[in-house]
């Protein structure tokens, strides 16, 4: 028997009553047999959604894997294909485009294809997977941010002090990303917690439900690992990047004035170009923690009681999570210089407004930067 021709396909085609749902059925009522050991008792208490809902939810996450697709596609391919491009500071770039790209290329045409029956309707392990692959690309994506915001501090406020980051530790890098990823995302298969249907049944993440012990501390110690500690991180190289550049800038001005010019540069791109680079990036990191934190209080609240979850609620927070993955490559797009210049001279009709010509990739801009502080405070 086909899943259209079982009773609740059959139900949730009738028309919509009054009371908000089809008599007395469940959202979990709908689910498929062999997925009602996975689905948490909470879920009983609410009707299905009215089918509306699945049509708008399926057609905006469709929507998002198109800007997503190619956007990041377009960003990996111009960072890879344009040599002056291919830095190792933008090594961390391409992997967080491919990241957030493979998140949606992952989650989106199974989250669609659920809308249109309104239930999981792919299994148990396709759900394990669906939420494996969710947690792997967010958590691979913010520690990616974490390490251009680290590359940034090392470059700008250590200046020539610092180690140069090679390609060589860049790819390092980005091995230790995707092992710490996957450490955290394959745990629930070995039993610290496990990967259950959610919201209203089209979706699957982490188990926020179950109050015991080994539930719980997945949820307290992912958080830890992948919201806080990335949180802080970037907050404090963020923090000294911007007071290293207002020190400098202070210094540069008074002693302008005490040599009665307008400007000890010659050239003041590339302080601009460091700035830009600052708030792309810092930009880039707000918008990922916006996306993720309503995920996080749904999390904490089915933990700690604290929130009455809706299967609305809950399934909305998950979708502008996933979200995320459409942020990056239009905040780069329209913010990073060289990669405007590369898009006008590959793909010109793509490109809104002026481009501004520069020369040297984001490392060595910001290395030109602090070069010249060096110089200048030596001088001064």
């Amino acid at each position: 028997m086909s899943y259209r021709s079982q009773p609740h396909y059959q139900a949730y085609n009738q028309p919509w009553n009054s009371r908000g749902g089809y008599g007395n059925e469940s959202i979990i009522d709908r689910a498929p047999p062999e997925i009602l050991h996975m689905m948490d008792a909470h879920w009983y208490q609410y009707p299905p959604m009215d089918p509306l809902w699945h049509t708008i939810l399926g057609i905006f996450i469709a929507f998002l894997a198109v800007v997503s697709f190619f956007g990041n596609g377009m960003v990996v391919y111009i960072f890879s294909c344009t040599k002056t491009l291919r830095s190792p500071s933008n090594l961390l770039v391409v992997n967080l485009a491919f990241s957030d790209f493979c998140m949606m290329f992952t989650m989106a045409p199974t989250m669609a294809y659920n809308s249109y029956y309104g239930t999981w309707v792919l299994g148990a392990f396709a759900c394990e997977l669906y939420g494996m692959f969710g947690s792997l690309f967010g958590c691979v994506s913010i520690w990616s941010m974490v390490l251009i915001a680290l590359d940034r501090y090392n470059v700008i406020v250590k200046g020539l002090s610092a180690k140069p980051l090679t390609i060589k530790s860049s790819l390092f890098q980005l091995f230790l990303i995707w092992c710490h990823a996957l450490i955290w995302t394959l745990a629930p298969f070995f039993g610290w917690n496990r990967y259950v249907p959610e919201g209203n049944m089209t979706a699957c993440g982490t188990d926020y439900f179950s109050k015991d012990w080994n539930s719980i501390s997945y949820l307290i110690c992912y958080a830890s690992c992948v919201y806080m500690t990335p949180l802080l991180t970037i907050i404090w190289a963020y923090y000294h990047i911007v007071k290293a550049v207002a020190t400098h800038e202070k210094q540069m001005r008074e002693q302008a004035k005490k040599m009665n010019v307008a400007s000890l540069r010659s050239d003041g791109n590339n302080t601009s170009a460091e700035y830009k680079l600052a708030k792309v990036a810092l930009m880039t990191i707000s918008l990922w923690f916006l996306a993720w934190t309503p995920y996080g209080i749904i999390n904490f609240s089915g933990v700690f009681d604290l929130l009455n979850l809706s299967p609305l609620t809950t399934i909305w927070s998950s979708v502008f999570a996933k979200a995320n993955a459409c942020y990056n490559p239009i905040v780069y797009a329209i913010s990073h210089p060289k990669f405007r210049a590369a898009l006008n001279k590959k793909f010109p009709s793509l490109v809104c407004g002026s481009v501004e010509q520069q020369g040297g990739d984001s490392a060595s801009a910001a290395s030109g930067v602090t070069a010249v502080t060096t110089e200048d405070k030596s001088s001064a």
